[in-house]
């Protein structure tokens, strides 16, 4: 059985400004993701010689459009799947993200109705930038996994696999880091 590493998730204290690996996480995942579908779009080799109606500069606007779907999302997501009867008595709560509460669900939806509209503003086929965000997707869905471990959340089932670690928070029993894999 391991331990787990009591990480602060807190990375950096700026004065009054906590900025968190949660937070880095995702600025990771999206500066990353960018850079790969930037990448993919030089990549005639993709292609196979058809062109592609995506630009990088469209990317480039796409990601404002993608961060918001990701964060709006996210956060309806947590406040209509996982706990809504307490913001629907407390409304102004929804708006304190830095209190915590995302959900993938939510944040999924969020880039798909991104992706959407932003094709249909730009008059580019919704098939091809899809596709150039599904393989950005696991660039960001890895960086917010072990964000998920710093903060020792969504732990797995209790194992006693010697991979096995007690949470804070999850009982005295080990669980897999399912974070992590």
């Amino acid at each position: 059985m391991l331990s787990f590493p009591e990480i602060d998730p807190v990375a950096l204290q700026l004065g009054p400004v906590a900025i968190r690996w949660y937070s880095l996480a995702y600025l990771a995942g999206i500066a990353l993701g960018w850079a790969y579908v930037v990448r993919t779009l030089q990549n005639p080799v993709v292609w196979r010689g058809t062109a592609c109606a995506v630009t990088p500069a469209a990317i480039g606007d796409f990601v404002l459009w993608a961060t918001l779907g990701i964060i709006l999302g996210g956060r309806f997501g947590y406040v209509l799947f996982y706990n809504f009867s307490y913001f629907a008595g407390h409304p102004l709560e929804i708006f304190k993200l830095w209190q915590g509460g995302m959900s993938f669900h939510g944040g999924m939806l969020g880039v798909i109705l991104a992706i959407i509209l932003f094709a249909r503003k730009r008059q580019i086929p919704l098939g091809q930038l899809a596709d150039l965000v599904a393989c950005a997707a696991p660039i960001g869905l890895f960086f917010g996994r072990l964000a998920n471990f710093i903060n020792a959340e969504l732990w797995g089932r209790v194992t006693d696999s010697p991979i096995g670690m007690v949470f804070p928070g999850a009982g005295p029993a080990p669980r897999h880091p399912s974070q992590l894999y």
